[in-house]
């Protein structure tokens, strides 16, 4: 009898185990087979490259950053009468972030009525930093 209980005692222990990992990043088909997910590629970032035309004289001009790297950009403005400088900004979405004079500054997809500049008004292709600081482009001038 005892042979009989060491032999149970081993199959029940060997059956104790966690179930094995049937879990799959797929669905499973009709014949057995695993279909994978397809994950869609990361939305590219809005194509912002080109030159910007503000009111009396704003311009802003925006190129990949020299390094290539994606979503970085180098941005070359005049943003008013007495100031000008170049930035490097940051893609986030829609928008693309940069330090100027120690001040985080965000350019966001508009029209020309949300620059808060007449002259703007009704255009339909802009960014605007904050009201009073928005440029333009008419599609010619990338």
């Amino acid at each position: 009898m005892k042979p009989l209980a060491l032999i149970a005692a081993v199959a029940l222990t060997a059956c104790s185990g966690p179930a094995p990992d049937t879990s799959s990043d797929g669905t499973m088909t009709s014949v057995g087979s695993v279909e994978r997910k397809v994950t869609a590629p990361w939305p590219a970032a809005p194509d912002y490259t080109g030159r910007w035309i503000g009111v009396e004289g704003m311009v802003l001009d925006i190129v990949p950053a020299p390094a290539g790297a994606p979503g970085r950009y180098t941005l070359t403005m005049q943003w008013d009468l007495d100031n000008k400088g170049s930035f490097d900004g940051v893609a986030a979405g829609d928008t693309i972030t940069f330090d100027r004079n120690g001040l985080r500054e965000t350019l966001r997809p508009t029209n020309g009525t949300a620059t808060a500049l007449k002259y703007l008004a009704g255009k339909t292709d802009c960014l605007t930093v904050k009201p009073g600081e928005g440029y333009c482009r008419d599609g010619l001038s990338r």
